[in-house]
């Protein structure tokens, strides 16, 4: 099979987890794509294997930035799709896969992801996602489960349901079938601010990420971020009845704990137009 990665260390790694962000699919309010980025920032993560972005990269969809210096094209950029390890704060072993989801050769693209997870002795993969869903920020978010075995689902939601996968589902897909272990972890975000960062999401992946896997990763600033944003959304539906009339059947469906298709008429269209105006503003 033709490599789509040049692999740039071999480093001798103790059981480590494959924990994937890969940026394309859905991503309700940045939970993921945030996330990620926390455990890039707080994390000293060496390079193990960067993939072709020539061979799996659409360059008409995700172009690569050009700086210009007095008229001077100086540097032509584009993000790397890379495997990285590092080590938690415990000491444990981790493999990171960040980077964009491929435009192209999905499947070859999962099995080499997978081959490199047994490469290294990996005992877990795992993806992080975020969907939206009528759900009342007020409340801690749920993470619903996407696993190879019924015991990694402990403590999740287990939702029997037909929907379209993003490239993750292929490489977890592609670890059951070698016998390793392979969840997604997908945070549930309130609809009416499923378009903007939403940091709570994150908070909840990496928490969630660390109870499953048996790790300790990092949170950064999440806790504080988390706490600013629902001030602000807090402050915005208080000022419209109708909003918090929204607001409190949300929470009562919420607290009563039933499925969130009863709500699925709810619209949260024009709460997120002023939540947008009202950030946007602060």
């Amino acid at each position: 099979m033709n490599p789509l990665y040049s692999l740039v260390d071999q480093p001798t790694l103790e059981s480590p987890v494959l924990v994937m962000v890969l940026k394309g699919w859905i991503d309700a309010g940045l939970g993921a794509a945030d996330a990620g980025e926390v455990l890039a920032q707080n994390l000293e993560r060496h390079t193990v294997a960067r993939f072709d972005a020539d061979q799996l990269l659409d360059w008409r969809a995700r172009r690569p930035t050009m700086r210009l210096v007095d008229g001077i094209n100086t540097h032509l950029a584009w993000e790397e799709t890379e495997l990285s390890w590092a080590k938690d704060k415990s000491g444990r072993d981790i493999l990171l896969l960040l980077g964009n989801e491929p435009d192209h050769a999905w499947m070859a693209f999962s099995e080499q992801v997978v081959d490199l997870a047994v490469q290294f002795g990996s005992r877990m993969v795992l993806g992080l996602g975020a969907y939206p869903t009528p759900a009342p920020h007020t409340r801690p978010p749920l993470i619903a489960a996407a696993a190879s075995e019924a015991a990694l689902t402990l403590g999740l939601l287990r939702n029997t349901v037909e929907v379209p996968s993003g490239v993750q589902g292929m490489i977890e897909r592609q670890a059951a079938r070698r016998n390793l272990p392979a969840v997604g972890l997908w945070a549930q975000v309130p609809h009416y601010v499923a378009t903007m960062p939403y940091p709570a999401a994150s908070l909840a992946l990496i928490e969630t990420t660390n109870t499953v896997a048996g790790l300790d990763l990092p949170i950064g600033d999440l806790v504080d971020r988390a706490a600013v944003s629902q001030s602000r959304i807090d402050e915005l539906i208080a000022q419209n009845p109708e909003h918090t009339a929204m607001l409190e059947q949300l929470e009562q469906h919420a607290d009563q704990d039933t499925t969130t298709s009863e709500l699925s008429a709810t619209s949260g269209e024009d709460l997120a137009e002023e939540l947008e105006r009202f950030l946007r503003d602060h």
